[in-house]
């Protein structure tokens, strides 16, 4: 689970029930009429600008959001320059039987175009054409929480002028203006809630989320072909650091140094070739 998604979901619940509970009382804030047109006409109109497929892709991805980046940048550097060395030594074709022990798919299928002989460029084309279609799916996903975070707020509008009409055709007893007018902008505030607090940081989760990944892949797609190349493990290592922050490189080469002096050390091959 990711720590900071909790955090700040317990965070935000709190700060609003203190809110609520400070000078009122919960059940001033729930009526079941402001719900419906907030939640169901946002919705609604979120379903209408997109195929029923994408809706459905889109509450599936909500748990993403709360489960932390399942790449490792480092066991990924470290699994291609193994590999680099591997068909160095032994030719391309080595690397066959080293498919089973992969278990990232985009990976393995790229070692098969390489051990089948494919040529690199072709190798490359159908590496980005994956990441291209990835983009596409996860920009859809974005897409359809970033419209209901537009889409809740404007309802929580219109459910306020509803709410306002009927207060108008009520003025004859001032006695009903301050429970009319309370129940009135109820919505706008359901409709800041939904967008502010749950579709604007799923629809943010989820990009940080994809562009880690398309990172993860344009640095394995890059490890790839200098495998293909037969380029030196040492040059393509360092290569892939480039797609670190600087903050991950240093943790990568403090993770380098204990491993050579655990005496675990890789043995990757001089940059002179």
């Amino acid at each position: 689970m990711d720590i900071a998604t909790i955090f700040g979901l317990v965070l935000g619940l709190a700060c609003t029930v203190y809110g609520i509970f400070n000078g009122g009382e919960l059940s001033s804030f729930f009526d079941p009429g402001s719900i419906a047109v907030t939640v169901g006409g946002g919705l609604a109109a979120t379903m209408m600008s997109f195929p029923l497929s994408d809706t459905i892709k889109a509450f599936k991805a909500v748990p993403l959001a709360f489960k932390s980046s399942k790449f490792d940048p480092f066991q990924t550097i470290q699994m291609l320059v193994e590999l680099s060395q591997k068909a160095r030594r032994e030719g391309l074709i080595a690397l066959e039987s080293a498919q089973d022990d992969i278990k990232d798919d985009y990976l393995k299928k790229a070692l098969e175009l390489v051990v089948d002989g494919i040529e690199a460029e072709m190798v490359k084309t159908s590496m980005q054409f994956e990441i291209d279609s990835m983009v596409v799916r996860h920009s859809t996903v974005q897409a359809y929480f970033k419209t209901l975070a537009a889409q809740f707020p404007a309802w929580g509008m219109i459910g306020t002028l509803m709410g306002l009409v009927n207060l108008l055709k009520n003025m004859d007893d001032p006695s009903n203006i301050g429970p009319a007018m309370s129940l009135a902008i109820i919505t706008t505030f359901y409709g800041s809630v939904l967008a502010n607090f749950i579709c604007t940081p799923i629809a943010t989760k989820l990009q940080g989320s994809s562009a880690e990944e398309i990172r993860m892949r344009e640095m394995i797609m890059e490890g790839i072909l200098s495998i293909q190349s037969g380029e030196n493990p040492r040059l393509m290592e360092h290569k892939l650091k480039t797609f670190l922050s600087p903050d991950q490189k240093q943790q990568y080469e403090s993770m380098i140094i204990k491993e050579r002096d655990s005496g675990t050390d890789r043995g990757v091959e001089s940059f002179q070739e």
